[in-house]
């Protein structure tokens, strides 16, 4: 009977039998349903990519607010860039760098100069030929505050970009041996003259071209038929990202078929999907993590002994326990975690003290509510977060007061304008490109408004260090200030819980959620 329904199940994924009459076939040998779906699943991974077909997802994070502009991109924004978008490198599923646009990247000895030769005959979706002039647009547009670019951080280390023939020369300000890692930003995909003309256009050389734009109901986008590595990516004929901002909605939408794939999966529902026919969870765990932001030149956060107290205030182990459900680990109140390499392992973790929370707090002189603001899409189970902390916060006699902010508008209106908020951050290729992105004085995702010279001293120098000794103690210290100073409260780092429909292939669980955000250039639609 196996083999029979091993080869009837190659038969469908070939396209020579219909998915009702294998089912059919199984009932009548006595098979279940939910063994028979599985073995089609089975098949066509082994069979490989499918073409055809529109593959829908239903995600979080998007608002009326988005943009295409790569510099500006929000959450759901950034995610559809990697359907129309194409980067110089990206990050493999094993840690290390996937050539994309750049076909070579050297350095000199001292890794002060870059050069990057970029692949011939990519075509981008208006037609025209990338160029070594496109990329030095695009990373001098992103090297330009006026911009307001998100990768501002990681570009103040360079110091020229040229163009040479078919290759890019950077010359940066320092050694930097991580430096092709910088250019894995989802920021940084390579547009028609940098982007400068149209930076909302969505135009790049990417396996979809993009067809629909509306910002905060969804993203469309059809195959791109000249896409230069067609045989690896963009196998559906069009792709369609829909915001679903609302938990329970998400999932209803891929019970029903509605969608192949969701994100930010709350793990308290975590056994009640992997208990739905025809689906699955995927959980990985990676860099990143949910936090607390305070900004640190706004009263009354811009006391430390009232940062310190909302710190020593925080229950992380119920944290983990109750919102997380064991997905994911502790946070120390800074943005490395065992992910990346020389990581600080040494460094005491912090741990709810209630009497000391007290006493920092008494010696802050702060007196009064603390407003807090948190919303669902600030990240799965935030507002019960920003509740079991209101709580261990009244055991320390901090009275926190909890505003709940609507999603749509939240990453605009709320993020980086209110000094007190929930936010996630799904972590970097490297601790310098997490540091540079987030808490250098200058970048301009500095969300806690940490300015702090001794820190950004110690920021540069690693850059340019290349004894690894060195280079961890470097970022020990680091990890200390920024731990002991900063406005960054971190209780865990999470688990990317992805669910997919059992008619989704390719799905390879690394790094972030929606493998990485490639999970719709890479899948197949199974028949």
């Amino acid at each position: 009977m196996s083999q029979e329904l091993d080869y009837l199940s190659l038969r469908v994924v070939a396209g020579r039998l219909s998915r009702r009459e294998f089912l059919g076939r199984a009932t009548a040998l006595g098979v279940s349903a939910t063994f028979a779906n599985s073995l089609l699943t089975s098949a066509a991974r082994a069979e490989g990519p499918v073409r055809g077909g529109i593959l829908k997802a239903g995600l979080a994070g998007g608002a009326a607010t988005d943009t295409l502009d790569t510099a500006t991109f929000s959450t759901l924004s950034a995610t559809f860039g990697n359907c129309w978008g194409e980067l110089l490198v990206t990050l493999s599923p094993n840690g290390g760098l996937e050539n994309r646009l750049a076909a070579e990247i050297n350095s000199s000895k001292d890794a002060k100069t870059w050069t990057m030769k970029i692949r011939k005959g990519v075509e981008f979706h208006n037609g025209k030929t990338v160029t070594a002039e496109d990329v030095v647009a695009t990373l001098g547009r992103h090297s330009d505050a006026k911009s307001k670019s998100g990768a501002l951080g990681l570009m103040k280390s360079i110091d020229t970009i040229k163009a040479n023939n078919d290759e890019v020369v950077v010359t940066l300000k320092d050694g930097n041996a991580d430096f092709p890692y910088l250019m894995t930003d989802y920021h940084l995909i390579i547009q028609p003259n940098g982007g400068k003309d149209n930076p909302g256009a969505g135009i790049s050389a990417g396996p979809y071209k993009m067809t629909v734009n509306e910002p905060g109901v969804r993203y469309g986008g059809e195959r791109f038929a000249n896409f230069w590595q067609s045989d690896k990516r963009g196998f559906a004929d069009q792709v369609e990202l829909l915001t679903i901002n609302d938990n329970t909605a998400r999932v209803s939408a891929l019970q029903a078929g509605q969608v192949h794939m969701i994100n930010h999966v709350e793990p308290r529902i975590v056994d009640l999907i992997k208990r739905m026919p025809n689906l699955r969870v995927e959980a990985v765990s990676g860099p990143a993590y949910y936090c607390f932001n305070m900004f640190c030149d706004t009263p009354p956060f811009d006391s430390n002994d009232l940062r310190m107290a909302l710190k020593l205030a925080m229950d992380r182990e119920e944290m983990v326990d109750k919102i997380l459900r064991g997905y994911g680990t502790i946070g120390n109140d800074f943005p490395i975690n065992a992910t990346y390499p020389l990581f600080p392992d040494d460094i005491e973790q912090r741990t709810f003290d209630p009497d000391k929370a007290k006493f920092h707090y008494q010696k802050s002189g702060h007196s009064g509510p603390i407003l807090l603001r948190t919303s669902d899409v600030a990240f799965p189970g935030a507002v019960d977060a920003a509740q079991l902390y209101q709580q261990s916060c009244a055991k320390a006699g901090i009275a926190l007061e909890i505003k709940r902010e609507p999603s749509d508008g939240y990453w605009n209106e709320v993020w980086q304008k209110q000094p007190f908020c929930n936010t996630y951050w799904s972590g970097r290729a490297t601790q310098d490109q997490m540091y540079s992105t987030a808490y250098l004085s200058t970048a301009e995702w500095n969300d806690t408004h940490f300015f702090n010279e001794k820190f950004d001293k110690l920021l540069i120098e690693a850059l340019a260090e290349f004894d690894e000794d060195k280079r961890k103690s470097l970022y020990r210290e680091m990890a200390i200030i920024l731990r002991n100073e900063g406005g960054l409260i971190v209780p865990m780092f999470n688990q990317e819980i992805d669910a997919i429909s059992d008619k989704l292939g390719g799905y390879v669980a690394f790094r972030n959620t929606l493998m990485n955000g490639e999970a719709f250039s890479k899948c197949w639609l199974i028949p």
